[in-house]
C-alpha cells in the first residue's frame, strides 16, 4: 500500500473549490461539491470523497459533467416531484432536491423527491443527514445509469450499478441513525483508491470473467488501471453484490427505483448515459407523534442497543453513523489521510490550472 500524507480539510477544500472554478463552476456551486468530497473523506467514505476531484476534473473537461447547471422540475405532484439535473454537479443538484423535498415533508408531513440525470452526487449518507437535522425520517435509493459494475447473485457478468441505499431516523438530543452503505461488497471508489495504492480490497469484493473471487483492481479497470483516472467500464470483470441473493435482491430494487421509476435508466441492455438517479422519501414523525412516543423510543432503543455487552474482539457496540461521526472529528482536526499519488496529482493539478 503507498504511504499516504495528512492534508488540512481546509487547504484541500480550497484547492478542491479553485480546481472546480477553473473548471467553469461558480464559486457556491465549486464550494458545495468540494466540502462535500472533504467531509466524506473525513467521515471515513474515501471513494466518495478527495480522490474523486481527478475525475470531475476529467468528466467536466469531456462534457460528461457540465457546470452551472440547476433543477428542472418534470413532474409535479401534491408531494412529489421528479427534477432532470441536466448532467450538472451531482452534490450541488441533490443538495437542492432533499431542501426541496424537506420543505414539503415540513410543510404537510410527507413528500418523495427523484432526481435524474444528475452527475456524481457522492456520499448518500449527507442527504439522509440534512433530512435527519431537520427532523425528518428519510428513505433514499441511488442508481447510476451507464455504470455497469456490479454482478448479481449467481453470475459473474455485469447488471447493476454499485446503487446505494441510506436510511435516517432523527434522534433529539442524541445521535441520529445514519444507515448508508453501497449493495456491492465495497463501493467502486474503494476500488479506485486500491488502484491508486490506498487500502487493498478483500478478496470477496471483486470477480474476475469467469465469477472467480480477487482482489485485483484491474479486473475492473482493465488497462486503464494505472492510469490518472482508471475507467471502470474498461474491465472484464465486476464488483460483487454484498449478502448472497439478499444484497443482490436489494441491488436490483435500487435499479428499479431510482433507475426506471425516475427515468434515469436501469443498467440493463439497452445502454443509458452516465447520470444518477435519487428517489428519496421524507417523513415528519412530529405529525404521527400523537402520543409523544416516538422520539423517546427512538433514544431509548439506541441507547439499549449501545449498552449491550461486545462480542469477542469487539470495543463496544455502534449504531450506523457512530463510526462516521468520531472519524470526522479525528480527521478535521488532524488531518485527513490521502495516498501520496493522489496527492501530488491534485497539487499538479491546481498548479497548471491555476498559474
Amino acid at each position: 500500500m503507498m504511504p499516504s500524507v495528512p492534508v488540512s480539510a481546509t487547504a484541500i477544500t480550497q484547492t478542491m473549490t479553485d480546481i472546480l472554478c477553473a473548471d467553469g463552476c461558480a464559486l457556491d456551486e465549486a464550494r458545495c461539491v468540494a466540502e462535500h468530497l472533504t467531509e466524506a473523506s473525513a467521515s471515513g467514505h474515501d471513494s466518495h470523497g478527495i480522490i474523486r476531484i481527478l475525475r470531475y476534473h476529467h468528466w467536466l473537461r469531456t462534457g460528461q459533467l457540465k457546470a452551472g447547471q440547476s433543477l428542472t422540475p418534470m413532474v409535479e405532484l401534491d408531494a412529489f416531484t421528479l427534477f432532470d439535473g441536466n448532467s450538472g454537479m451531482g452534490q450541488w443538484l441533490a443538495r437542492d432536491a432533499v431542501a426541496r423535498g424537506i420543505e414539503v415533508a415540513k410543510r404537510t408531513g410527507f413528500s418523495g423527491i427523484g432526481l435524474r440525470r444528475a452527475g456524481h452526487i457522492g456520499r448518500l449518507g449527507a442527504y439522509t443527514e440534512q433530512a435527519a437535522a431537520a427532523g425528518l425520517v428519510s428513505i433514499m435509493f441511488v442508481n447510476v445509469a451507464g455504470s455497469q459494475l456490479v454482478a448479481p447473485f449467481g453470475t459473474g457478468k455485469r447488471a447493476a450499478s454499485t446503487a446505494p441505499v441510506s436510511v435516517g431516523v432523527p434522534n433529539p438530543g442524541g445521535d441520529d441513525f445514519i444507515l448508508d452503505f453501497a449493495t456491492s461488497i465495497v463501493a467502486e471508489g474503494k476500488a479506485l483508491v486500491a488502484a491508486q495504492g490506498g487500502a487493498a480490497l478483500t478478496l470477496d469484493a471483486l470477480v474476475d470473467q469467469n465469477g472467480v473471487p480477487t482482489r485485483d483492481p484491474e479486473v475492473l479497470y482493465g488497462a486503464t488501471v494505472s492510469e490518472a483516472v482508471p475507467d471502470p467500464l474498461m474491465g472484464s470483470g465486476a464488483l460483487q453484490a454484498f449478502g448472497l441473493h439478499k444484497g443482490s435482491g436489494l441491488m436490483l430494487a435500487c435499479e428499479l427505483l431510482a433507475g426506471a421509476l425516475t427515468s434515469n435508466g436501469t443498467n440493463g441492455a439497452t445502454k443509458h448515459p452516465f447520470g444518477n438517479g435519487l428517489l428519496a422519501l421524507f417523513i415528519d414523525p412530529v405529525r404521527l407523534d400523537a402520543e409523544q412516543a416516538i422520539f423517546p423510543e427512538v433514544a431509548s432503543y439506541i441507547d439499549f442497543v449501545r449498552s449491550l455487552t461486545p462480542g469477542a474482539g469487539t470495543d463496544r457496540v455502534l449504531i450506523p453513523g457512530d463510526k462516521e461521526r468520531a472519524l470526522r472529528a479525528e480527521r478535521m482536526r488532524d488531518g485527513i489521510p490521502l495516498p501520496q499519488r493522489v496527492a501530488d496529482e491534485i497539487a499538479a493539478l491546481a498548479t497548471s490550472l491555476l498559474l
